[in-house]
Formats: structure tokens, sequence, C-alpha cells
């Protein structure tokens, strides 16, 4: 392996227009998401000049981390002298799924783990496994797992109590401040989806007390499509009063507007996570009132900008650029023990008037 000084100490530097440009043109994704040769598992065989820094997704398939796997391979395209990055996942949405690949990839002996934690928790272990064997660990939406040491970083997009606050204040409004709403995770053990929607509902409590939650412990959508649509049939036959929904998936939102549009029912505020190129759809036909949610390109981009300057040597300060939007300048929020709590700023709102030509960024 070369020096861990190989890259000058200004590791991504002003590159965000390369990203962006490179993310317009469609940039393409292999199953591997590497140049490098796979083996049966289709994993890479890396290289001993590069650093291997392997993303693992909470489940592969899905729109918002087929977006993601185009942010990690633009930064194997940009550093491809020094790196081989790709992203692989569950097939489902199954802890034991991630926590399989993971041992893999340990034992491996891959540079740098990157991992979305299905139950950050339970893979807490595991994870101080790898960087006790020297691998330097990853993760977001887990920033439970910098408090325990057991990973070198977590990045956020963004603060998730703004974030989640906001989906509120989207609901609260839309709602017209009164009404029964329902709320769905993708699972109870996800971290940032409990977050957000405990930022959610207190902006509710806070601003429109009149409104009531239905399911105080949300339903769980598994980050599934069908399992999406068939949870919101039976919210929607379970609670004839309803009035408003939070879905913090894209799945939870999907499935509740496919349900309402198959009902015909139009005067249910559905609001919640969701991406510019699935929800526009659902916003023209009236289906779905309001989304947020942040570019996952970007946020694979940063993780494993991240990964790369810590495997150089290099130190992680605030006001440090990334080179994406939303990530110029990145705020240290607490470090314990060596592990670093990251934020970006990324929080990007949407509604039937953000997109008014149809044309959807990402």
């Amino acid at each position: 392996m070369f020096s861990k000084r190989r890259l000058s100490s200004t590791l991504v530097g002003s590159i965000a227009t390369v990203a962006l440009l490179a993310a317009c043109a469609g940039g393409s994704t292999t199953d591997a998401g590497t140049s490098g040769e796979t083996d049966d598992a289709g994993t890479s065989a890396g290289s001993d000049d590069k650093f291997r820094i392997v993303t693992v997704s909470k489940i592969e398939g899905i729109t918002w981390f087929q977006r993601m796997s185009e942010g990690v391979d633009l930064f194997n395209d940009e550093f491809s002298d020094v790196v081989e990055a790709y992203q692989t996942g569950p097939q489902n949405h199954d802890p034991a799924e991630q926590v399989q690949i993971v041992e893999d990839l340990i034992a491996q002996g891959v540079d740098a783990l990157i991992v979305v934690p299905i139950d950050p928790v339970g893979i807490g272990p595991l994870l101080q496994r790898a960087r006790d064997a020297g691998i330097i660990v990853g993760v977001t939406e887990a920033t439970a797992l910098v408090d325990s040491s057991q990973v070198d970083f977590d990045v956020e997009a963004f603060d998730n109590n703004t974030f989640g606050r906001g989906f509120g204040e989207g609901l609260c409004e839309r709602m017209g401040g009164t009404g029964e709403y329902a709320t769905s995770v993708g699972q109870l053990t996800s971290e940032s989806h409990m977050l957000w929607l405990a930022g959610a509902i207190e902006y509710i409590e806070e601003n429109c007390p009149d409104m009531v939650n239905v399911s105080p412990t949300p339903y769980e959508n598994q980050n599934d499509d069908q399992v999406g649509y068939d949870l919101a049939k039976e919210i929607l036959g379970t609670h004839p009063n309803l009035a408003g929904y939070i879905g913090t998936t894209p799945a939870g939102v999907s499935g509740m507007a496919r349900a309402l549009a198959e009902a015909n029912k139009t005067t249910i505020v559905n609001t919640g996570l969701s991406l510019p190129s699935v929800v526009g759809p659902e916003f023209v036909e009236g289906w779905s009132a309001y989304a947020q949610g942040w570019d996952p390109a970007g946020w694979g981009w940063a993780l494993n900008a991240v990964a790369l300057r810590m495997l150089q040597g290099e130190e992680i300060t605030d006001g440090l650029d990334l080179g994406w939007p939303g990530y110029e300048s990145v705020n240290i929020i607490r470090e314990n023990n060596g592990s670093l709590l990251i934020e970006g700023s990324d929080i990007q709102p949407y509604d039937p008037t953000t997109f008014p030509d149809g044309n959807f960024p990402f």
C-alpha cells in the first residue's frame, strides 16, 4: 500500500461542478459499482496500490440507494488513481443479510467500510470489530454509534431534529392545524426515521395541538413499495377519519399515494420523505402534497470523501469542503474517543410548485 500522505491536504477541493455535470449527464452504475474485477459474490477483488472503500446500503434495487450509488461511482471516477470505491447491500431490508455482507467485507480486509445500518444498535459490535482490525468505519443515520465510539465517523446530511420538524410543519400547514394523522417509518430500529418523526411530532404538538396522532407507535413499511402500499390500505381502512399522513421513506409516501388514487380519496394530506423524480408525478396527479429529502448522490460522495481523507491521515475539521453542494462547509458536531459526528446542510423541501417544468434534478 502506498503512503497515506500521497494525496495533498486538500483532498476533494473544488470539484462540485465536475460532480454535478457528471450527474446531469446520467452517469451509469454497474452492479458492483467498480471497474475492478469481481469475484463470485459480486465484490471487487481490489488493487494493492489503491484504497478499497465499500459502501453498504440498507437495500439495493430501490431508487434512493440507486441514486446514492451514482454518487459513490462519481467519487470512484474522480479519485480512480487512489481508490476503488463501490456500493453493495442486501437485496431485502433484512438486518441479518446486511450483517453477513459486512462480515464478508471485514474478512476480505477492505480499507474502509461505510454502512447505512438497518439496525444501528445491533450492528454496532460488528463495526467495532472492523475498527479494531484497522478498517476505517463510517456510518450515516446512526449517530448513537458515535457516542459508543464503535465507528470512526458518522456523516449526516443535516440536523435530524430540524429535518423532522420540517415534516411536521409541512403536514400541519396543509391540514389546517386540525384532524387525525398517521405515521410510518422503515423500521422501528431505524435511528434516523425515529428522530425525524420525533421532530415532526414535536413541531405538531407545539404548533397544532388540535391534530391527533392515531399511531403513537408508527407503522413499519420496511422500505418496500409493496409493503408501503399494503400498509397504506390498512391505515385507510382502520382510520376512516384520517386527514393526514407522514411517511419517512419514499415507499411510505408512494404507497399512500397509490392507495389514495385507487380509493379516490382527495382529502388526505400525504407527506414525507421522497426524491423529486419519485414524488413529482404524485404532485402532478394530486396524491402527494409535500415532501422533503436530500440528494443521496451527494451523501454517498461525502461519506467516501471523509473515509478517503482519514485513510490519507488528513484531519477532519469544521468548515471542511467535501466537494458537493450541501457539504461545502461541514460542521463537527461532536467527538467521542476519536469518533466524529459530521453534519452537512442538504435539506431540500418539495411541493407541487417546486418543479413547474416537470424537470426533476434526480
